[in-house]
């Protein structure tokens, strides 16, 4: 008897289900007359491939000729594709080990990637870091990302050197921090 119940009721879900699989909705695949505007100009260039970079990418090239040279290194770096190399210099004053300076460049080097951004960190020494890229055009990205680290103090590009705002030159502090370091040995010595 239970047995007998036990394939009605499997029968019957079968047949309940083969039913809503009828009435379900089916969706042509003509859709030439439904109108899609739920994207905007930006969604539909997503993933297209861009012949420059910015909204000036179909404009002449500037006039070199009335140029200084840092202006004219600013527009070359705005047309800049091809791979690229630039140093980081680390904030004074603060003490890093060999595994300190790894772990942030792998940190940096992920968050970038995580961004789209294939970028490379490698230490030169404790304070310095070079990185490369081989998509040059995505320079200005890694150099706003860099500025924003707390570790970063400038970033050097070209002959071109980038600090946050307000920040002194590094030769600056450099020789406020030897200054700092010699005036504290003199005074230990006068100590004695």
């Amino acid at each position: 008897m239970r047995r007998t119940l036990l394939v009605l009721f499997f029968f019957a879900s079968i047949l309940v289900a083969t039913e809503a699989y009828k009435k379900r909705l089916t969706i042509p695949d003509d859709l030439d007359d439904v109108a899609d505007d739920e994207e905007d100009e930006e969604w539909k260039q997503w993933g297209s491939k861009n012949s420059g970079s910015g909204p000036d990418k179909n404009l002449p090239p500037p006039d070199f000729a009335n140029m200084d040279p840092s202006r004219i290194q600013e527009e070359l770096m705005k047309r800049h594709s091809g791979p690229s190399y630039g140093f980081v210099k680390l904030r004074f004053g603060v003490s890093r080990t060999k595994d300190d300076i790894q772990n942030i460049a792998i940190k940096w080097s992920k968050m970038l990637k995580a961004g789209a951004v294939d970028v490379h960190f490698m230490a030169v020494d404790l304070n310095t870091f070079m990185f490369t890229m081989e998509r040059g055009q995505d320079v200005e990205e890694v150099k706003e990302f860099i500025l924003h680290q707390n570790d970063a103090y400038e970033v050097k590009l070209g002959d071109q050197t980038y600090r946050r705002p307000g920040d002194p030159p590094l030769d600056q502090v450099i020789e406020k921090l030897h200054r700092e370091k010699h005036a504290s040995h003199n005074s230990d010595k006068d100590e004695l």
